[in-house]
């Protein structure tokens, strides 16, 4: 963990802000939505502004999903490394949103492309991190399987963040969908082990003991709410801590 204390009124010194491809289409079906990554941008800045350390791993379902294309017939190794790939074309959008509003950024791919990003290099990265830079982590972990809920996971690990927000379309976690179910119940807080136990969907289950293993805490809140993310870095908001 960082030894420094956290910034004036926040409550951590270095995040984990883990979003899926599909926050960033807005309201449409596939792709890119700018308006929205914009936004976004906008909630991660609010928070660099802080003199919170900010790292980011974006999924690449708007544009590829390795597992459905597993499903239609595709090979899972190649599916998978599709997938990867557009994580990194969502990591260079969000690159250049940021930048855009004065944001300077990395963005850090598993798998090399030198003429886009630059490689994983650990040391590195944290380096960027400590000179303020929001370090965005792209193309997964680099190997067919994982999914990009592994790769945040291991990447807060590695960069010795203290939290790992994922931001959600629902403002915590519920025992069943709250947009379909009117009776659903959010927690406060749940154990590692009961959102294995219940299925309760919010990481994949290689993600979730990687976090229990090296006692990570998961705060799920929702990305749609605005000043969401700066506000539980200020003690306010609604979310469901994951944590033993």
């Amino acid at each position: 963990m960082s030894d420094t204390a956290p910034p004036t009124g926040a409550k951590y010194t270095r995040v984990m802000l883990k979003i899926s491809g599909e926050a960033l289409m807005g309201d449409q079906g596939y792709g890119l939505h700018p308006p929205t990554v914009a936004r976004i941008a906008q909630e991660v800045k609010s928070v660099r502004d802080m003199g919170v350390e900010v790292c980011m791993v974006i999924g690449g379902g708007n544009i590829f999903r390795g597992l459905a294309g597993s499903a239609q017939g595709m090979e899972r190794t190649t599916a998978d490394y599709m997938g990867m790939l557009a994580t990194v074309m969502n990591a260079l959008a969000m690159q250049s949103a940021l930048e855009q509003i004065g944001v300077y950024t990395r963005v850090i791919s598993a798998i090399p492309m030198d003429q886009v990003c630059e490689p994983y290099i650990r040391r590195r990265a944290v380096r960027h991190l400590e000179k303020k830079r929001v370090c965005i982590f792209a193309a997964g972990t680099g190997n067919p399987y994982f999914t990009t809920d592994t790769a945040a996971t291991l990447r807060a690990s590695e960069m010795a963040c203290e939290a790992i927000f994922k931001g959600t379309k629902v403002d915590g976690v519920y025992d069943k969908d709250p947009k379909k179910h009117a009776d659903a119940k959010r927690y406060d807080h749940v154990t590692y082990d009961e959102v294995l136990q219940k299925h309760l969907g919010v990481m994949d289950a290689s993600a979730i003991a990687l976090a229990r293993d090296n006692n990570l805490p998961i705060i799920v809140f929702s990305l749609d709410e605005p000043g969401g993310f700066r506000g539980i870095l200020e003690g306010k908001g609604t979310y469901t801590r994951v944590q033993d």
